[in-house]
């Protein structure tokens, strides 16, 4: 399928979002729930599976199953400019990190990503899936047995939590990475994961059983803020969720230990009782 050409301007810091500048008849995919604003010539359509699919009702049925098993929404959003005009159309991050432009035609056509990190594309790229190839970075390397996989000559956008690291890797250049760190590769990068060889840093170490390894050639994109992350300090420091009370402005934690006394009456009889 033809790619469509977009013109496009990532905007702000923590929280960003991309704008995407569509010509007369482009059109772009983003994937459910990420749009924030579109002018008024853009016209939204969803689509069973990934938009791309030409080939009749089987096609769409792939597209979607592709879908599924990389757990994401069976339908896809298609953002077309029916206007005579120049149309633009916004979408944003989920959660604070950083938006990723890749033109997938100067990496060969092919990336493969983390199931959530894909946010819009260009229409024309295909979204698919690419199985892991070995049994222990499937079953341990964080992300399962599917990766999420972009085909096409055009733009993709990909997020990755807090900080973004891009780096090529030499032939034979080997990084060892936390699993969940990891954004996108190109498929000519080796994945593999490592057991972190001590019992007592296995147990004891907070960093898990495994690390991912990544073998170069190719390119990598890391995140130092993954979502899994970034929602497990979340309850842990939600009282409400069963987690601990974080509050500050003393070592003692002075809001949890008044809330404590109160709850318990103890406060109140040290003031002099009730009042009656």
């Amino acid at each position: 399928m033809a790619m469509d050409v977009v013109d496009y301007e990532i905007f702000g810091n923590e929280m960003q979002y991309v704008e995407v500048e569509l010509d007369p008849g482009e059109a772009a995919v983003g994937e459910a729930g990420v749009m924030m604003y579109m002018q008024a010539g853009i016209e939204m359509d969803t689509v069973f599976g990934d938009g791309a699919q030409q080939g009749g009702l089987f096609g769409k049925l792939m597209g979607a199953g592709k879908r599924l098993l990389t757990g994401e929404s069976l339908f896809t959003t298609v953002f077309q400019n029916t206007a005579s005009s120049k149309q633009r159309v916004a979408f944003a991050a989920p959660y604070p990190g950083k938006i990723v432009p890749i033109d997938l035609r100067a990496l060969g056509g092919t990336l493969l990503c983390q199931k959530d990190s894909f946010l819009c594309a260009a229409k024309g790229v295909s979204l698919g899936i690419a199985l892991q190839k070995k049994l222990g970075a499937g079953l341990f390397g964080g992300e399962g047995f599917i990766m999420q996989k972009l085909d096409g000559d055009g733009m993709a956008f990909v997020h990755a939590g807090g900080t973004l690291m891009e780096r090529t890797l030499a032939p034979g250049e080997t990084l060892r990475v936390d699993t969940g760190c990891v954004v996108a590769y190109q498929p000519s990068v080796d994945f593999d994961i490592q057991y972190v060889g001590k019992v007592k840093s296995a147990l004891f170490g907070g960093e898990g059983l495994f690390f991912a390894t990544l073998r170069g050639p190719g390119k990598i994109w890391l995140q130092s803020l993954p979502l899994s992350r970034l929602a497990n300090r979340i309850i842990l420091s939600a009282p409400a969720a069963g987690g601990r009370s974080a509050e500050q402005g003393s070592v003692l934690g002075g809001a949890a230990l008044g809330g404590t006394l109160l709850g318990g009456g103890l406060l109140g009889g040290l003031m002099g009782g009730s009042d009656e």
